[in-house]
Parts: structure tokens; C-alpha cells; sequence
């Protein structure tokens, strides 16, 4: 599952269900969900997204996401791989797109094709690692034609890898990967996914009413979908919330069914028959600009021992308890719990990637590093600038909690804060390096280790810091490649590898989401996972 992708993973979770209150009578309830979700839709292009928290209920690839993470039946009524593990062959079944044309295996070549392609900048190109010549295509080494997917027929899709790869199989169902009609893009050409209207939908439902703009827009089922019998919903109503305060209030007003909580509300509702919890492998951590502007703070976000100070400063029980106190939790390190496991001892991940002195409250180890890190970098004093998503409900007491525990655990820090509008942090900020010290988190795209530790390696789209460590990047590209066929020595080789990352601090783990909600009982048929699409609703029902 991935920000995660952070803030594509930070969009996978902050959309909630929620039922019309009124319109009921004594015939079967009326099907429609009200949604409310914390910002609006960026994009509906896959190619171009950096999420598919809502997108995965209108795009579907070649398997979906069911209950506990399991891949099911998607766009391939059948599959098999080669001995080897390098040549899969997936049988589409009779599919066709909401505008009635019928969903070829071509479709999967060109959209392959179309988002690999560098022209497109897609965020999440370095997910194709480990199909043919894809990284060689991200490099711009190779034309993106030679991507090793190609159509055996009109319902065959035959992909070829440069290497085995352990979540092949899950990485398919990732909306990321699914189908796009190449006729309806030559139609619409500019005009392309810029409104709803111009663009065709494979999963059980499309878009309707979104402009690029707007807070309000709706989902409604695709009649042309292959498996529309067990779709009930007949529509899903958006509008952006803001807050939870206001969330509260329309479910207390039984307009909404389904509402995140934050903080005191958790304490207030913890024990009432609708309180819920879901976690998600949602982990927030900082990022450090290591190429900023500034010669003194580029100075210290490179060292070590001043990262190590930062994180040592911080109560994360405290953080998660008190500040946040919405059932989050603790991180052991950047790699979220309950999302693998070992696959000899069935160990969790995050327990094994466990360094002492790393994560854990040491504010007397802080303040020595703190000073040695000041020393090693030259300067006597630091100031910086803490920039969050203004949208995100814990980014203020998040922030302001930073800010107060790093000045009183380390002198001569001076923090200030800044919150803007995620969209913009992430199109206009963190990606062209404006920034010092960046709020930012991961959802894993898919239930493997790599999903994170992919992200702090050398040159990866979502490493906006800069942090780049020859011995970790050789890790995990290990693990990628000669270790790829060899589970155990694989798992091995992430485990050190998130270790390495633990003692440097390239990227602070903040919390694991766990979010509270309350949630009606007449809303049912909802699947939630805690990596990839969290929220499925192709099941979902009112009763």
C-alpha cells in the first residue's frame, strides 16, 4: 500500500462512508453512500496519479483487492507463471469500459506504455521496476514500446520480467496497473481526464460531476461493468469535510453514517456500540532536505547525529496517546506494522527491523548528538521551517507539538511552522525542494516491506530530501535482483536494509495510523484493507 505515494497513500485513507439520511421509507432502503473526504480529487489520469484511494473503485486492473489483502478475481478470469517466475499469462474475460467498448489485452500494452513513458512524469513509474526493460525506460535509455508486456490475441496479456518479483501477483491489482482506452485518449486528446465526462471507467463504478475543481462529485455504478450483479450501491456522493468536528455534527444529524474521529471525540465515544477502529499501513515521518538552499541547514540535515537528536527528542507514546490520541500508534521504525511477515519465523517485519536508541524517547542521548551534531556541521545554532499538509486533521497539534518538544530538548533550535494545502506541497514544494524539514507519509501500495524501503533509495520520485546511502541502496537493490527468487535471504537483506535506515534517520517515522470512527450499522458490504486501495465499496450495501 503506498504517501504510499505519500500522499497518494495519505489520500488511500482519508475518505469514509457515510448514508443518506433522509429518503428512506418502508420499501428496500435506497442504495446511495455519502462519502466525505479531507481534500479533493486531484486527478482521475492513473497514469498521473499520486493516489488511488477513490480511483481504485472506478479503475480496475488486472486483479482486485478483497478482504485481509488477498488478490481476487479482477479484468483475468485466469493466470499463470512460467517455472522460472519471469513470464506471467493473464486471460482477460468478456469486459467491456462504461462506454460500452470491449476491454482488450491491447488496452494493458498501451497504458504500460503511456505511463512509463518519462514524458508523462509519472510518480509511480519506479513500481514497473523488474518488468523488462523498465528501468532502463525510466532511465531514458529505452523507448517505452520495449516495456515487456505485450497482447497474445485480443485476450491475452503475456508480461515478462527482468526478474522474479515476490508481489507480482498483489502489485496487479494495483489501479496503477489497470487498462486505459487508447481511442478514447486520441478523442479527447488535451481534454483527456480533465473532467469526468472525458474519460471511460473498467471498475463498478464511474465518475460523475468532478471538474478538476470542485468539493463536490459522485460515483455511480457502471452498468457495463462485467460483474454489476453484485454491485448495489447505485450511487456515492462526495463532498470535501474539512474538519471532524463538522464530521461529527452531520452524523450526529444522521447525515452522515460512517465519521472519522480525532482526539477528545475518541475519549468521548470510545465505548459506544458505533465506535470503530481501522488501521491502515499508513506510517508519518519527516523528511529532511538535504539539498536545501541554506548552507547551515544543508550543513545539518546531513548530519547524522542532529537527525539522530531530532528523533530521540520526540515522546512518540505521548504524540500518539495524548497529542493525537485517535488509536494511533507507535512506529518501530520506517516499515509499518501488521504489514509482513517472515517468511521462515512469521516474525512481524516491524519487530525485526528494530534498532535501539532510533525511534524511543532518549531526550539525554538527544542532546548529546545534538551537540555533537552541531559541532560536526559547524554551526552553533539552528533554525528551521516545519512544513505539513494544511488539510490533514493532526497537522496542528502534529506540529505544534514537534516544534515545543524540539525546543526544550535542544538548544538553539528555533522552529517555525508552516501548513499549505497537501496539493500544493506536493506540485509546487516538496517536489522542487522547497523546503526544510516536510511532514509527509506513506500508505504501502501492496503487503510488502519494499513498498516503504523503496522510497528512501537514491533518485526516487518521492525521496524529495534528497537522502542517498550507498550501502542501503545496495540492499534493497539485492533484494530486488539476486536475491529476488530466494524468499528468505530476500526478507534478509530488507530487514538490514531498514535497520541501516533506523541507525542513519534518513526519514523519521512519526506514527502509524490507526483511525476511530463512528459507524452506523445499516452500512454494510464494505471491504477495508490496510494496504493498496484501502477502501473497496464494490460490495458495500445499505440494509
Amino acid at each position: 500500500m503506498k504517501v504510499k505515494k505519500w500522499l497518494l497513500s495519505v489520500m488511500a485513507v482519508i475518505f469514509v462512508a457515510v448514508l443518506t439520511a433522509c429518503g428512506k421509507s418502508s420499501s428496500a432502503p435506497k442504495q446511495v453512500l455519502n462519502l466525505s473526504a479531507a481534500a479533493p480529487l486531484d486527478t482521475i489520469d492513473i497514469s498521473k496519479a499520486m493516489g488511488y484511494g477513490q480511483t481504485g473503485n472506478v479503475y480496475e486492473s488486472i486483479f482486485r483487492l478483497g478482504k485481509n489483502g488477498k488478490t481476487v478475481p479482477g479484468l483475468a478470469k485466469s493466470s499463470r507463471v512460467s517455472k522460472d517466475g519471469l513470464t506471467w499469462t493473464f486471460n482477460l474475460r468478456n469486459a467491456n469500459w462504461s462506454n460500452g467498448d470491449k476491454i482488450i489485452a491491447q488496452d494493458f500494452v498501451y497504458s504500460w506504455r503511456r505511463t512509463i513513458d518519462p514524458k508523462t512524469k509519472s510518480q509511480y513509474a519506479y513500481l514497473f521496476s523488474g518488468i523488462k526493460n523498465a528501468n532502463q525506460i525510466n532511465a531514458g535509455n529505452a523507448k517505452a514500446s520495449t516495456i515487456g508486456i505485450k497482447a497474445a490475441g485480443k485476450r491475452t496479456v503475456v508480461v515478462t520480467l527482468d526478474k522474479p518479483i515476490a508481489y507480482f501477483k498483489i502489485l496487479m491489482a494495483y489501479p496503477l496497473f489497470a487498462p486505459q482506452n487508447q481511442k478514447v485518449i486520441d478523442e479527447y486528446g488535451k481534454k483527456y481526464a480533465t473532467k469526468s465526462q472525458y474519460m471511460v471507467y473498467s471498475g463498478p463504478f464511474k465518475i460523475q460531476n468532478w471538474n478538476g475543481t470542485g468539493n463536490k462529485w459522485q460515483f455511480v455504478k457502471n452498468d457495463q461493468y462485467w460483474d454489476k450483479k453484485v454491485v448495489k450501491l447505485q450511487k456515492i456522493n462526495y463532498t470535501v469535510v474539512s474538519d471532524t468536528t463538522t464530521g461529527l455534527d452531520l452524523y450526529q444529524q444522521k447525515k452522515l453514517d460512517l465519521t472519522p474521529l480525532a482526539n477528545q471525540q475518541v475519549k468521548n465515544y470510545k465505548t459506544d456500540k458505533a465506535f470503530r477502529e481501522y488501521p491502515y499501513s499508513y506510517v508519518s515521518f519527516l523528511k529532511y532536505n538535504q539539498k536545501d538552499a541554506n548552507a547551515q541547514r544543508r550543513a545539518a540535515f546531513n548530519n547524522k547525529h542532529i537527525r539522530l537528536a531530532l528523533s530521540l527528542s520526540i515522546d512518540r507514546q505521548a504524540l500518539t496517546k495524548k497529542v493525537l490520541g485517535d488509536g494511533s500508534q507507535t512506529p518501530t521504525g520506517f516499515v509499518a506494522t501488521d504489514l509482513a511477515r517472515d517468511p521462515k519465523t512469521g516474525e512481524d517485519f516491524a519487530k525485526e527491523q528494530v534498532v535501539k536508541n532510533t525511534v524511543n524517547y532518549n531526550p539525554k542521548l538527544a542532546k548529546q548528538y545534538w551537540a555533537k551534531g552541531l559541532r560536526e556541521a559547524g554551526i552553533a545554532k539552528l533554525n528551521f521551517t516545519l512544513l505539513a499538509g494544511a488539510d490533514q486533521t493532526a497537522t496542528s497539534p502534529l506540529t505544534q507539538y514537534l516544534k515545543a518538544q524540539w525546543q526544550k530538548e535542544l538548544p538553539g533550535l528555533t522552529v517555525s511552522l508552516k501548513a499549505v494545502p497537501t496539493q500544493q506541497i506536493a506540485y509546487q514544494q516538496s517536489a522542487k525542494g522547497n523546503f526544510d524539514v516536510l511532514v509527509s507519509g506513506w500508505g504501502a501500495d501492496f503487503n510488502d516491506p519494499i513498498s516503504f524501503l523503496q522510497i528512501p533509495m537514491t533518485g526516487t520520485s518521492y525521496n524529495y530530501g534528497g537522502y542517498s546511502n550507498k550501502q542501503y541502496d545496495a540492499l534493497v537493490k539485492r533484494a530486488n535482483n539476486q536475491d529476488a527468487n530466494n524468499p528468505d535471504t530476500r526478507w534478509q537483506d530488507l530487514v538490514n536494509a531498514a535497520k541501516l535506515l533506523n541507525a542513519d534517520q534518513g526519514m523519521t517515522p512519526l506514527y502509524q495510523q490507526v483511525t476511530a470512527y463512528l459507524q452506523r450499522s445499516d452500512v454494510k458490504g464494505i471491504v477495508h484493507n490496510t494496504a493498496g486501495t484501502q477502501w473497496n465499496y464494490k460490495t458495500a450495501y445499505i440494509k
